[in-house]
C-alpha cells in the first residue's frame, strides 16, 4: 500500500500543557482509535510507557492501570503529570499510515507539529523528551538539533530558548519485545526518574517520595538477570 492510497490522518488529541509544566514529552503518533482504552497519550494497553512510568514513581508497573487491568485510568495519569510538570503531545500533527498496525515504521508525516507554539504555551519548559526514533527524527527535521544517542541528550537553541533533548526508546510492543525492566534501566527509560524529579519545582532536586528507594539508591539502581539491585555508588 502506498501513500496515495490513504487520506491524511489528523491528531486526534489537544495538546497537554499544565500549567508551569518544565518538560514536554512528544511520541511520533497516536495508534489507530480500535486500540485505545482511553482518550489520552500512549493509550494502547500493548505500549508500556505508563507501566515505565508507574514502575519509575511508585516501584509499581500497574499503578496507573484500572483495577479490570484492560484499561488505563485517564485521571490518575492526567493527576500524575500535572503533579510532575509534564506536558505530552507528538511529533507529528497529521500522518497516512502505510499499513494497519501500531508501529512507526509505517507512519508518513504529512505535517508536523507547530513546536514553536507549543512552547511557547509553556514558558518554563526546557527539556524535551522524544519516545522512539521516529518522533527524535521528526523533532530532528522541525529543530535541525543533532542526534542524542538512545538514553542521552543533546543540547539546542530553538524559538529563542535553550533546551535539552532527551532521547528514549519506543515503549510500544510493535517493535521487538525486551523485558520492561532492561527497556528501562539498560536502554535508557531509566532517565525518567530524572525527569520526574526535575519536573517538581519544590522538592530541592529530591526524589518524589513515593519513591521506594532513597535518591542515591535510585540513581543507581540496576538490574541483573531477573532481579533488582540497588549499588551505593552514584552513576
Amino acid at each position: 500500500m502506498n501513500a496515495n492510497d490513504n487520506p491524511g490522518e489528523r491528531h486526534p488529541l489537544e495538546p497537554f500543557l499544565p500549567s508551569g509544566a518544565r518538560l514536554l514529552m512528544l511520541g511520533s503518533f497516536p495508534p489507530q482509535r480500535h486500540r485505545w482504552s482511553m482518550e489520552f497519550f500512549y493509550p494502547n494497553l500493548q505500549n508500556d510507557m505508563w507501566r515505565i512510568v508507574g514502575y519509575l514513581a511508585t516501584g509499581d508497573k500497574t499503578h496507573f492501570l484500572m483495577p479490570d487491568a484492560k484499561r488505563f485510568d485517564k485521571e490518575r495519569i492526567e493527576a500524575f503529570c500535572r503533579e510532575r510538570g509534564i506536558a505530552l503531545y507528538d511529533t507529528a500533527a497529521e500522518v497516512i499510515r502505510l499499513k494497519d498496525n501500531a508501529s512507526d515504521n509505517f507512519l508518513q508525516v504529512v505535517r508536523e507539529v507547530d513546536l514553536a507554539a507549543l512552547l511557547a504555551r509553556i514558558p518554563a519548559c526546557r527539556t524535551i523528551v522524544t519516545t522512539g526514533q521516529k518522533a527524535t527524527d521528526t523533532l530532528r527535521s522541525i529543530t535541525g538539533c543533532d542526534e542524542p544517542s538512545v538514553g542521552g541528550c543533546v543540547e539546542f537553541r530553538f524559538a529563542g530558548r535553550e533546551l535539552r533533548l532527551w532521547r528514549m526508546p519506543s515503549s510500544s510492543r510493535a517493535y521487538p519485545p525486551r523485558r520492561m525492566e532492561s527497556r528501562i534501566l539498560s536502554q535508557g527509560l531509566r532517565r525518567l526518574r530524572h525527569y520526574l524529579r526535575i519536573a517538581q519545582p519544590d522538592t530541592g532536586g529530591r526524589m518524589p517520595h513515593a519513591m521506594p528507594f532513597s535518591g542515591t539508591e535510585w540513581q543507581s539502581l540496576r538490574f541483573r538477570g531477573n532481579r533488582a539491585s540497588a549499588c551505593r555508588h552514584s552513576l
